[in-house]
């Protein structure tokens, strides 16, 4: 049983929702994302998802766009941030970390390195799971084979747009969770509407057996708590980059710590 497997089947057990915030690798300080994690985790993260620094990420708004951008001129690239999970791994052998990027860096690593060494070395590092955006069901099987080969699950995304063709075709393929767009658009962008995300579980639960998570336009306590009610999981990603935006480094942690914890309060009273 992978760590996400694992993580999901205790939250059952327990009638708990899973708290997964993301972050990208390398904002806003180059040093600071193996500490940030550590915090997180200890105000109630269950799972982590990592943003893999790219310079055209067309799923993302300008806010992680924004942060992206800063990670690139700090120098973070792939290397770096399969660091960070290492060194997150060394004190953390629980909580599972799921990389989330494109395919740019992962073709551009395996260009570098040889074929195959992305997932080599991810899974090294101590990764449990991979979102890449355009990376799309149709075309990533032998992807998601060698995935599985190194105990990695491979993470999709579905959309309000997503048929139930579409649907059946992740079913098939996906891993440990996958992660349901809350509204048409870019990361942080529009306003969350839970009814049509409580019409919409249910449709992939006639396709997909893995736990169903919910992000985008998640910013609060009381939108987390009312998307948790009919999933399993909320992400929360844009609102944590905009509360790192300026702080000075010593007051990070605290901050996302803080807010992480009155969203896991929340979702702990369901």
């Amino acid at each position: 049983m992978s760590r996400i497997d694992a993580t999901f089947a205790k939250l059952k057990a327990q009638g708990r929702k899973a708290l997964i915030p993301y972050v990208t690798a390398g904002y806003p300080f180059a040093n600071i994302t193996p500490e940030l994690m550590h915090g997180m985790v200890a105000a109630g993260a269950d799972v982590i998802e990592l943003g893999v620094p790219f310079s055209d990420p067309m799923a993302d708004g300008p806010v992680i766009q924004k942060a992206g951008e800063a990670a690139l001129k700090l120098g973070i690239g792939t290397t770096q941030v399969l660091a960070m999970v290492s060194n997150f791994r060394s004190q953390d052998q629980r909580t599972p970390v799921v990389l989330m990027g494109y395919a740019n860096p992962v073709e551009r690593y395996d260009l570098q390195h040889g074929a195959g060494a992305f997932i080599r070395d991810a899974a090294a590092a101590g990764v449990d799971g991979m979102l890449i955006v355009d990376y799309p069901p149709e075309e990533c099987e032998a992807f998601a084979a060698a995935l599985r080969a190194h105990g990695i699950d491979l993470i999709f995304l579905l959309a309000p747009t997503s048929t139930q063709e579409r649907m059946a075709l992740v079913g098939q393929l996906a891993s440990g969770y996958v992660y349901y767009v809350s509204l048409k658009g870019i990361t942080g962008a529009g306003s969350l509407d839970t009814e049509a995300v409580a019409q919409a579980i249910p449709r992939i639960r006639q396709h997909v057996q893995v736990p169903v998570g919910v992000g985008f336009g998640i910013r609060d306590a009381a939108s987390a708590k009312a998307v948790g009610a009919v999933s399993d999981a909320v992400v929360i990603g844009s609102k944590i980059i905009q509360l790192m935006e300026g702080l000075p480094r010593e007051k990070i942690v605290p901050e996302v710590s803080s807010f992480l914890h009155t969203v896991r309060t929340a979702l702990d009273t369901l």
